[in-house]
C-alpha cells in the first residue's frame, strides 16, 4: 500500500467563485481515460439507456458484478440486523443507537479516508477494507448461530463496519473516474446508485423471509460469503500506473480540503442541504421495524416489503437522475429535498400498510435524487487532487450525519412514539428545503 498515485496538492486558488454554467462545462469537459469499445446500438448519449454506455468499460463491468452480489448480501443484514435488535430489546432507542454506531465513524475518519484516498491506489484499498467487512459478517453469524450474540456485540461489530466504512466509501467513491473516465461519471453514478437500490428490492424481501425459514444467523452468513465476489471484481481489475506525487503532512492535506469545499459556494450550499437532511430525514430507516410491528403491526415479512418500497422507489430515483439534464442538475436538490421531507410528514401519520408502501416509495425517490444530485454535483466541480477529500465530505454529509439523527429520533419515538419522530424530521427537512432555495436565489445555482 506504498504505491503513491496523485499529484502533489496544489495550492487553493484565491478566485473559487466562478459561474456555475461555466463551472459545469469545464467539469464535463472530457479528462483521459482508457479507450472503451464503441456504444451498442440503441446506447447513445441522450437516449433513454445512455448510462449503460459506462458497461463498455472492464474495470467498471468487473466493479459493477461484484458490488451487485455483495450488496445483496449487506441488504439482507440490514433487515436480519434491525429485526435482532428489535428482538432482544424491544426498544426503538436501541435500534438507533445500533445505527448511530455503525454509522458515526463515517463522520469522524471519513476526512481521513478521503485523504488516503487521494494519496494511494485505491483499487489495493478497496481490497483491504472490503476484507475487513467480510470478516466482520462472518464474526457476526458464528455469535448469531452458536447462540452467543447479545446487544453489545452488534454495537460492537456495527462500530468496526462503520470505520471501514469511513475509509472504503470515499475510496470507492472517488475511484468511479478512475474506471470511466470523467466523461461518463454521471452516468455511472447513476448506474451504481441502481445498482444499490436494485439490491435494495430484492435484498430485504429475501431477508424478511429468510428470517422466517432459517433465522438471521444464516442471513449473516450470506452476506459475508457475497464479499467474495467483489474481492474477486477487484483482484482482476487493471489501472495504468499514475505518476508519484510527494505526500503533504496528513493534517494539512486534511485542512486543505476543507477550505477547498468550503471556498467552492456550490459545492458547499449542496453539502450543507445533504448533511440536514440527512441527519432529521435519512434517519427514518432506523425506525421502520419499530414502525412495521407497533403502528402497522406487521412481522418480518411485512418490514421486508417496507425496506423493498425504499429500494423500488430509489430505483427509480437512480434512473431519474442520468436523465436530468444538466442546466437543472443544481435545483434538483432542492426540489428533491422538499420533495422528501413532505413524503416523510404524511408517512409518519399513515397507519394503514399498503399506505404507508405507497408514501415510502416517493420519499424513496426523492432522498435518491438529493444524494444522487449532490455527489453528481461536488464530483463534477471538484479539482482532480482534491476529489476524495471533498467525496469524504459528502461521505459525512450523506452518512456520517444519519447516526446523530438515529439517536435523536430513537429517543423522540422512545417518548413521544415513532410517527412523531419521523414527522419532525421530515419539517426539518422542508425547512432546509426552503431555506437552499432562498440561497439558490440569492445567486448560489440556476437550474
Amino acid at each position: 500500500m506504498t504505491t503513491p498515485s496523485r499529484p502533489v496538492d496544489a495550492a487553493i486558488p484565491d478566485d473559487v467563485s466562478q459561474p456555475l454554467d461555466q463551472s459545469l462545462d469545464q467539469a464535463l469537459e472530457p479528462t483521459p481515460a482508457p479507450a472503451p469499445p464503441p456504444m451498442a446500438p440503441g446506447i447513445r448519449n441522450g437516449g433513454a439507456f445512455a448510462f449503460l454506455s459506462v458497461l463498455r468499460h472492464r474495470n467498471y463491468r468487473l466493479f459493477f458484478a461484484g458490488q451487485l452480489v455483495s450488496l445483496m448480501g449487506t441488504w439482507i443484514t440490514n433487515v436480519a440486523q434491525g429485526w435482532l435488535v428489535y428482538q432482544l430489546t424491544s426498544s426503538p432507542l436501541m435500534l438507533g443507537v445500533v445505527t448511530f454506531a455503525g454509522q458515526v465513524p463515517v463522520f469522524f475518519f471519513s476526512l481521513f479516508g478521503g485523504m488516503i484516498s487521494d494519496r494511494f491506489e485505491r483499487r489495493r484499498l478497496l481490497l483491504i477494507t472490503q476484507a475487513l467487512a467480510m470478516a466482520q459478517s462472518a464474526a457476526l453469524a458464528v455469535l448469531t448461530l452458536t447462540g452467543l450474540i447479545q446487544v453489545w456485540h452488534i454495537v460492537a461489530l456495527a462500530l468496526f463496519q462503520g470505520l471501514v466504512n469511513a475509509f472504503d466509501v470515499p475510496i470507492r467513491q472517488s475511484m468511479t473516474v478512475e474506471m470511466v473516465g470523467k466523461a461518463d461519471l454521471r452516468h455511472a453514478i447513476s448506474l451504481n446508485s441502481m445498482m444499490f437500490n436494485l439490491a435494495r428490492v430484492t435484498g430485504p424481501a429475501v431477508g424478511g423471509l429468510l428470517i422466517a425459514l432459517v433465522g438471521v444467523g444464516w442471513c449473516f452468513s450470506i452476506d459475508a460469503l457475497s464479499y467474495a465476489a467483489v474481492l474477486t471484481g477487484l483482484s482482476l481489475m487493471r489501472f495504468a500506473p499514475l505518476p508519484a506525487r510527494v505526500h503533504a503532512q496528513a493534517l494539512a492535506a486534511i485542512r486543505a480540503g476543507l477550505a477547498y469545499a468550503w471556498g467552492q459556494r456550490p459545492i458547499r450550499a449542496s453539502l450543507l442541504l445533504i448533511a440536514a437532511c440527512s441527519c432529521f430525514g435519512a434517519a427514518y430507516m432506523s425506525l421502520l421495524p419499530a414502525f412495521a410491528r407497533d403502528v402497522l403491526h406487521q412481522g418480518s415479512e411485512g418490514l421486508g416489503f417496507l425496506y423493498s418500497a425504499v429500494g423500488l422507489g430509489a430505483l427509480l430515483g437512480a434512473y431519474t437522475l442520468a436523465r436530468v439534464p444538466d442546466r437543472h442538475l443544481f435545483v434538483t436538490p432542492v426540489v428533491a429535498a422538499f420533495g422528501f421531507g413532505l413524503m416523510l410528514v404524511l408517512f409518519s401519520w399513515s397507519g394503514i400498510f399498503w399506505l404507508s408502501l405507497g408514501l415510502l416509495f416517493p420519499a424513496a425517490f426523492f432522498l435518491m435524487l438529493l444524494g444522487g444530485s449532490t455527489n453528481s454535483i461536488v464530483q463534477l466541480l471538484s479539482r482532480e487532487d482534491m476529489r476524495g477529500r471533498v467525496v469524504a465530505l459528502y461521505a459525512m454529509g450523506m452518512m456520517g450525519m444519519m447516526p446523530w439523527g438515529s439517536l435523536m429520533l430513537g429517543g423522540v419515538a422512545e417518548h413521544l412514539g415513532s410517527h412523531w419522530a419521523v414527522s419532525i424530521g421530515g419539517s426539518v427537512c422542508i425547512l432546509a428545503a426552503l431555506l437552499a432555495w432562498r440561497d439558490r436565489q440569492g445567486g448560489w445555482a440556476r437550474g
